[in-house]
């Protein structure tokens, strides 16, 4: 784990932080002390461990590829397994346990929400849920029926990444079909990477609703 929150050490709830596309950064290191400050036991795993691990710069995709390659979503979820169980030897059951995502983190939240009972999930824009980018990330809008951990979405309409048309089709099959509560958000004003202050896309209001939103989703959930 790549941040542990101290103060947090006696929490009865706790939070798995998943990266963005770039790894733990300090941006992902930075969100998941934040979680750690509401009191939260807060980890971020490195899903890059099995490429080398570490963090590249924002853009620079063709440094990505490599760690991407090396992914598969059951290779995810065992990152995710392995995160929950860590907190589960610290005395945090999964039903008081959130998963919470960044852009590759984001669809993350919504795999892990359909197949595993975890006590909450929140999505920033999260690329792929319904359109997947490739044979290894394949789209997961088919999977709404299974959702079982409550799955909030967080999106920004200037998002050229994922369209608008996705964002409300998945608002559309959640509705119809999720059997547990779930919701979705978009921001007028947002663009990919709008909760991230270290990127030119960072939009401070969508991105203070979206925290503030975050952490009364948790707050509800892992009561």
């Amino acid at each position: 784990a790549a941040a542990i929150g101290e103060a947090a050490q006696r929490s009865q709830a706790a939070v798995v932080v998943i990266q963005e596309a770039f790894g733990v950064n300090d941006h992902i290191e930075d969100v998941t002390r934040r979680f750690a400050a509401e009191g939260y036991l807060a980890v971020a795993p490195h899903v890059f461990h099995r490429s080398g691990g570490g963090s590249v710069g924002y853009g620079d995709f063709a440094a990505v590829m490599p760690h991407f390659q090396a992914l598969t979503d059951d290779k995810v979820l065992d990152d995710v397994d392995a995160a929950v169980g860590y907190l589960a030897g610290r005395g945090i059951d999964s039903a008081h346990t959130a998963i919470v995502g960044f852009c590759f983190g984001g669809r993350v939240t919504f795999l892990a929400a359909v197949n595993r009972s975890l006590g909450a999930a929140v999505g920033f824009y999260g690329g792929g849920i319904v359109t997947g980018r490739s044979e290894s990330s394949p789209g997961l809008i088919d999977r709404a029926a299974d959702l079982k951990a409550p799955w909030l979405g967080l999106f920004g309409d200037k998002d050229a990444h994922i369209p608008v048309a996705d964002v409300e089709r998945l608002r559309e099959e959640l509705d119809a079909h999720a059997p547990v509560e779930h919701g979705v958000v978009r921001y007028p004003n947002a663009d990919h990477g709008f909760h991230c202050d270290q990127r030119e896309s960072h939009e401070p209001e969508s991105s203070a609703d979206a925290w503030r939103r975050t952490l009364d989703w948790l707050k509800t959930h892992l009561a």
